[in-house]
This record gives C-alpha cells, sequence and structure tokens, in this order.
C-alpha cells in the first residue's frame, strides 16, 4: 500500500511529529529530517520529497560526519550504473561517519510507478530523497556555481571541506575523491 501524507508550509508540529514516527519506524536518519512536501511509504520504502527550499539544509550539514550527495535519476544510464558504487560505499564507510544521500530528479509523479519499484529491485539502503521543483533554472546554480544541471552530479562535503563534480564514477574514483575529504 502507497501512502500520501502532505504537508503544508507552517504548520510544523504534525508534520515534524508525523516525519519521526516514520523516521521511527524505518530507520530513516533523524539528524538529517527536515521539512518535506510530502512523504510516500511502500512497504519498508519511504521516499520523501522536498522542494529547494527544504532540501537546501542537506547540502550543509555541519558536523562531523562526511556527506555524499549523488544527484540522479531512474532513466539516466550513467546514473544507474554508478549507483551500486555510492552504495558500496556507503557500507564500506559508514564506521568512518560517511553518509550517503541519493537525491532522485525524477518526477513526484514517478515516484509510485517507477522509484519505488527501482529502489526496491535494485535494494538500496542509502536514503533516497526526491527533489521537486521545477524552477531548476534557480536552484541549479545555488547547490554549485558550476553546476551545468546535467546528471549524473555529486557533492562529497563535510565541515572542513567541499567538492563537486559533475561526471560518472567509478568506484576507485568515488572513494579516492571520499578519501581526499575525510
Amino acid at each position: 500500500m502507497v501512502k500520501f501524507v502532505h504537508m503544508k508550509k507552517g504548520k510544523y508540529i504534525f508534520p515534524v511529529v508525523l516525519l519521526l514516527i516514520y523516521a521511527c519506524a524505518q530507520k530513516v536518519d533523524t539528524t538529517l529530517a527536515l521539512d518535506p512536501i510530502s512523504i510516500v511509504e511502500e512497504g519498508s520504502v519511504v521516499v520523501e520529497v522536498y522542494d529547494y527550499k527544504g532540501f537546501k539544509p542537506l547540502l550543509k550539514q555541519e558536523n562531523d560526519t562526511t556527506y555524499v550527495v549523488n544527484f540522479w535519476a531512474t532513466w539516466c544510464k550513467p546514473c544507474v550504473k554508478e549507483l551500486p558504487y555510492f552504495e558500496m560505499l556507503g557500507k564500506l564507510y559508514k564506521s568512518k561517519k560517511v553518509k550517503v544521500l541519493l537525491v532522485s530528479l525524477d518526477m513526484e509523479s514517478q515516484i509510485k510507478s517507477k522509484l519505488i519499484p527501482f529502489i526496491k529491485k535494485q535494494q538500496l539502503e542509502s536514503r533516497v530523497v526526491v527533489l521537486d521543483d521545477v524552477d531548476a533554472n534557480s536552484w541549479i546554480s545555488n547547490v554549485n556555481a558550476k553546476w551545468t544541471g546535467s546528471i549524473p552530479a555529486t557533492i562529497i562535503y563535510n565541515k572542513k571541506k567541499r567538492l563537486f563534480f559533475e561526471k560518472s564514477f567509478t568506484y576507485k574514483e568515488l572513494e579516492t575523491q571520499v578519501k581526499r575529504i575525510l
């Protein structure tokens, strides 16, 4: 069964409590729980949907963790090809406080029909969120001034360093870049 939980701006108490309940039940990283536009749940898969304003804090966490944020979509062959490398990195570097965030740019209308089945089939364990903001021309340059908007694109950051890549990775290339920032 799929549930849509729509949240309205300015109504913070109920959505935050609801999100924390989902986070506890689904083992979602609550240190990054913000104010999604909606949450789509199907079985054990929970996908949070953000506009850029709600998503932006995920790009600026200032703690002792290194974040690997990958922008991708199910329709992007190079993106799909490199996803296993992000999964492997997240598992192997978990003890080094590295967290992987997979930011899907699939349309919200395709979450049930394409994204969730894809997550299940690929057995993705990293956190997957959807960035659903139609004004891409305004937020792409805010993510990184050099980003043309093409995917895959990846940000690797911690409170001391920040790297941006608009390219596909092999596992070795990805690991090398993460080691640069650790």
